[in-house]
């Protein structure tokens, strides 16, 4: 038996077509619209990519709402976010920052397009497999996209430039970046629906889209849920791991990848820490809010770390293939954001010793990539890692969309500005101060309790059936799954050809 036998229709891994009337309907849309699709594996290795998708991309504006912008839902983004580059932009935090001697590298996550943060590679990658296999007709279905943040702003961006209507349905306490951004980009505003609470109510967020999905045309996109953002993240996000190791150890060819971190969120991101294990034998590490413990200790509250939505254990992380969980505070992540972002911290990172060059790349981190960062300082000194282990990360999104969260920080920790004093303060606790502690290793026990954690979420509320649920504590679960991703491509290839925008 297969993941494919146990896994009903409605979690976006089918891989025939379903409704050929709506397939026919689609093509027809984008042939008028004149919109190509990128297949997944063009997506982890742009160079794949045909000529004639990407001529003359470079004058296109990233964050314009153009469909050629589907072309550069990759990390092979240059800084301008308009060239393509042969290594992913990443940032290696040194000793002098994080006070270990392993290397912490970060993929650089806002040089995506259109929302600046990688949560656009998951929209695709749910959207795009229901469009081929005629389970989304843009012609009359809305999209609809439950989220934290930034993959409700990535799941209208490609519902926009797939000439279709998105809904994005977030909590209103998120950042108000966020919510300009929708502003600027929904058609109507009704289309922006705000959930009560922030980045702990994710619940609230999934009764919302019970609502809407009672309504005619509604096609839920819902990440904690859809294969295809585990999927994208084992293919391009790996792979895009793989190629900046391998760039690090063309100079220092000691070097192995000892583990690889990423917040919890909806686990897409997660899903790269499978690949890497199977190629290099890396720990995988899920990072969540110390003020929301949820799978450290069951717990629960209310946090900062916009980008990880908690209380609960999404579907589609695999919890059977995960070695550490680690708690990061948001005082944290909170407190490094201004430390990173203002004179006073910058002249404080200059006098420990850190370059200028990595001072200025700094702000490419937001919230939860600080927490990642913090979360890979702890597990190098838990394992006491040397200077050949490499722990790799991402940064999801950037500090711009924090402006206001950090003037608010601002106001209520330092009294409406960071002084001397305060970055040294700062750096002390928050950078030489981090501890191994609140670092679980999931063995025996504690791996089966995360696992049963998920069964009130997925089965007593939101109905899944048990073997599906439980199909998915085997290893061959998971690895049976990505024999989606050649078939979808090959949908994708079809879909074009059908249009024939390629030509």
């Amino acid at each position: 038996m297969t993941a494919f036998d146990v896994i009903p229709a409605g979690y976006g891994v089918e891989t025939d077509v379903v409704d050929g009337a709506v397939l026919d309907r689609a093509v027809e849309r984008f042939r008028q619209e004149r919109i190509a699709l990128p297949t997944f594996a063009q997506l982890a290795d742009p160079t794949l990519a045909p000529a004639n998708a990407i001529d003359g991309i470079e004058s296109v504006d990233p964050d314009a709402p153009d469909a050629r912008n589907l072309w550069r839902v990759h990390w092979f983004n240059g800084a301008d976010r308009r060239s393509r580059v042969d290594v992913p932009g990443h940032i290696v935090i040194p000793p002098e920052i994080s006070g270990v001697p392993s290397p912490i590298v970060l993929l650089i996550g806002d040089r995506f397009p259109m929302i600046t943060a990688h949560k656009v590679l998951a929209a695709y990658a749910c959207l795009a497999p229901r469009l081929v296999t005629g389970q989304f007709d843009p012609t009359t279905n809305r999209a609809v996209w439950p989220s934290t943040g930034n993959y409700a702003r990535g799941g209208i961006a490609i519902s926009k430039i797939m000439a279709s209507r998105g809904v994005a349905v977030l909590p209103e306490g998120m950042s108000a970046e966020r919510f300009e951004w929708l502003d600027r980009w929904v058609d109507h505003p009704d289309d922006i629906i705000r959930t009560p609470g922030s980045e702990s109510n994710v619940k609230e967020i999934y009764d919302a889209c019970a609502e809407l999905e009672q309504e005619e045309d509604t096609v839920i996109l819902n990440q904690f849920c859809e294969y295809g953002n585990h999927l994208a993240h084992v293919t391009a996000t790996g792979r895009a791991i793989d190629v900046v190791f391998e760039h690090l150890r063309s100079t220092h060819p000691a070097l192995r990848l000892a583990a690889y971190v990423s917040a919890s969120g909806s686990a897409g991101t997660l899903g790269a820490g499978d690949h890497l294990k199977d190629k290099h034998g890396s720990k995988t590490v899920v990072v969540e809010a110390l003020e929301c413990p949820t799978l450290l200790y069951n717990g629960y509250g209310e946090h900062n770390i916009q980008g990880i939505g908690d209380k609960h254990v999404p579907l589609i992380h695999n919890v059977a293939n995960t070695d550490y969980v680690a708690g990061v505070s948001d005082r944290t992540t909170d407190e490094l954001d201004v430390l990173f972002n203002t004179e006073a911290g910058r002249a404080e990172l200059a006098r420990r010793g850190v370059a200028d060059e990595l001072i200025a790349i700094l702000p490419h981190m937001g919230f939860s990539s600080i927490a990642n960062m913090t979360a890979a300082i702890k597990l190098s000194k838990h394992l006491d890692l040397g200077p050949d282990d490499v722990i790799a990360t991402v940064a999801t999104d950037g500090a711009a969309l924090y402006n206001s969260e950090r003037a608010k920080m601002l106001v209520e920790r330092f009294d409406g500005d960071m002084t001397s004093d305060a970055a040294t303060a700062t750096f002390d606790e928050h950078l030489v101060g981090v501890a191994d502690d609140h670092l679980l290793e999931l063995v025996g026990h504690d791996r089966d309790r995360v696992f049963n954690l998920g069964y009130y979420t997925w089965v007593e509320q939101q109905g899944v059936e048990v073997e599906h649920f439980d199909g998915r504590r085997e290893q061959q679960f998971w690895r049976d799954l990505r024999s989606a991703v050649p078939k979808w491509d090959a949908l994708i290839d079809e879909f074009n050809a059908r249009t024939g925008v390629l030509g």
